[in-house]
């Protein structure tokens, strides 16, 4: 072996690194992202270590969605204002964020049952199933369901926040309006529909998109859309699987504490798809 691989340093050298010592009157890191409340919020009800693991991958969960929920809510005004590039661009974020959610299941499924059930009775009612921000996005993201808010009467502020997402157009009849007015054949009464009812696959609908599809270079921004639709349906296909096998591997086929059938519940929202057409056109181009 070498004199010089024993000459390696065995620490980082700051004499010659301008770091601000003294923050003076500056904002520090922690103050910024107020950390003191950030990581005083997980907060165990029971004595059990592992209750902390499923506090911090809810906790985080929930950020991710904050970061969805900002982007989506800023791509929704773009496509409003048919300014599709800072939309492209906002949905792809969304994209790669969404694979963050995907990796906090591994995270959540080194829980064994035996570890999950010393704490389970302790949640009492509390689930996912309540999570604001999750329902937001699913509204958001067109699966509407007027039933699903009843869970939050007892949140005024909650209540009425997905009252009105649901009653709003959701990103795909967005898109919808978008296609209609660059002439693209979408009915009428799909423009004009109740929103607040769950959307209903069109085959006209699907003869617009086709014609996207076909004329990609003229309408190169409406393809590059699509695609990013497509990449958000198959992510949240991806999200509900990886949620169903962690909680078969969990819990197996116990209810859920929110009173779902858990399993059974989760199972039943696999085949949904945000976005229809835009998987049926891909058996006929």
């Amino acid at each position: 072996m070498s004199e010089s691989q024993y000459d390696k340093p065995t620490r980082v050298e700051l004499a010659d690194e301008a770091v601000h010592w003294d923050l003076g009157s500056s904002l520090s890191y922690g103050e910024y992202l107020q950390l003191e409340r950030l990581l005083t919020a997980q907060k165990p009800i029971s004595s059990q270590h592992n209750e902390m693991v499923f506090i911090v991958v809810h906790q985080v969960s929930e950020l991710w969605m904050r970061l969805m929920l900002h982007e989506l809510t800023a791509a929704l005004e773009c496509i409003r204002r048919d300014d599709l590039d800072p939309a492209l661009k906002m949905l792809a974020r969304i994209s790669r964020t969404q694979t963050q959610l995907l990796t906090v299941w591994d995270v959540l499924s080194t829980l064994t049952p035996f570890e999950y059930t010393a704490f389970r009775n302790s949640l009492g009612r509390s689930s996912g199933f309540q999570s604001v921000q999750y329902r937001l996005l699913e509204f958001l993201f067109g699966n509407k369901h007027p039933t699903m808010i009843e869970v939050h009467k007892r949140d005024p502020q909650a209540y009425e926040l997905l009252a009105r997402a649901l009653a709003e157009p959701s990103l795909y009849d967005e898109v919808l309006r978008l296609l209609s007015r660059r002439g693209y054949g979408i009915p009428e009464n799909y423009l004009t529909r109740d929103f607040s009812e769950p959307y209903q696959a069109n085959k006209q609908v699907a003869g617009a998109w086709l014609g996207v599809y076909h004329n990609a270079d003229q309408a190169w921004d409406l393809y590059e859309l699509a695609e990013r639709l497509v990449d958000l349906d198959y992510n949240f296909q991806l999200w509900r699987y990886h949620h169903l096998k962690t909680v078969e591997r969990i819990i197996g086929y116990k209810p859920g504490t929110g009173g779902t059938g858990g399993v059974s519940y989760l199972a039943k929202a696999l085949e949904l798809q945000f976005f229809p057409e835009l998987w049926q056109i891909r058996t006929s181009m």
